[in-house]
């Protein structure tokens, strides 16, 4: 990435951050008022996704926001005065990984989750896995496929209840939406290959809902190696 295009996204959190600081301290974003959806404010802010992600993780830290899978994210009370009492330092800059990095990584990461999985998920992480699953699949772009591929992925680390794992899927998501990953998931992706993809979407996600760690953990290995695979050949 060009430091261009560094900048910019640095230039698009301080935007972000700044407005919520500005609209939270005037009472204009006061309790219970629901904020923009994540994909709204990257393209008002021009900042990535997780870039996004990352302000708002900030915001939910101090305790100024709640956020809630599926039903988006909410000012939390008493924000005027919490928000004029904090000193809200600019977001830290994106992690530059490249795409093969990327996969190194969630190939020791994400089949380490199943097992917090199969003990912690609840009916509501389950419908959420569903959502993702039948979206994806409907999808009739390849970029509104790879979403709801991200969300998938994101929803297995909210079931693990653990909030380590969603930063980490946070940062992954990060780098899946810049445009090198979205370049190779365009060359590489087929029509065959993404029947191969849903398929072992569901079978991970049966064998969570069987709460059985090791063969999800088994089939996310099989469906991250071959992602790898398509991707780079190796």
């Amino acid at each position: 990435m060009s430091e261009k295009d560094l900048g910019m996204r640095a230039a698009g959190a301080k935007a972000l951050a700044a407005y919520l600081r500005q609209e939270m301290s005037s009472g204009r974003l006061s309790e219970g008022m629901k904020l923009p959806p994540e994909r709204k404010l990257s393209e008002t802010f021009g900042a990535s996704r997780g870039t996004v992600r990352r302000v708002l993780q900030d915001f939910k830290a101090r305790g100024l926001i709640a956020q809630a899978v599926g039903s988006g994210t909410f000012v939390q009370a008493g924000v005027q005065a919490m928000v004029e009492a904090a000193a809200i330092d600019d977001p830290a800059p994106a992690v530059e990984t490249s795409p093969a990095e990327l996969m190194e990584a969630r190939l020791l990461i994400e089949p380490l989750m199943p097992l917090l999985i199969a003990s912690h998920a609840t009916a509501s992480d389950f419908s959420r896995m569903d959502e993702c699953l039948v979206r994806a699949e409907s999808a009739e772009t390849i970029e509104e496929f790879e979403h709801w591929d991200a969300e998938l992925h994101k929803s297995f680390a909210a079931a693990t209840h653990n909030s380590f794992f969603l930063q980490i899927l946070d940062l992954i998501n990060d780098v899946r939406e810049r445009g090198e990953w979205g370049r190779l998931k365009q060359q590489s992706m087929t029509p065959e290959r993404r029947k191969d993809y849903e398929a072992q979407h569901r079978a991970l996600v049966a064998s969570l809902r069987d709460r059985d760690a090791a063969a999800a953990s088994a089939a996310m290995q099989v469906h991250l190696r071959q992602i790898q695979q398509n991707l780079f050949g190796v």
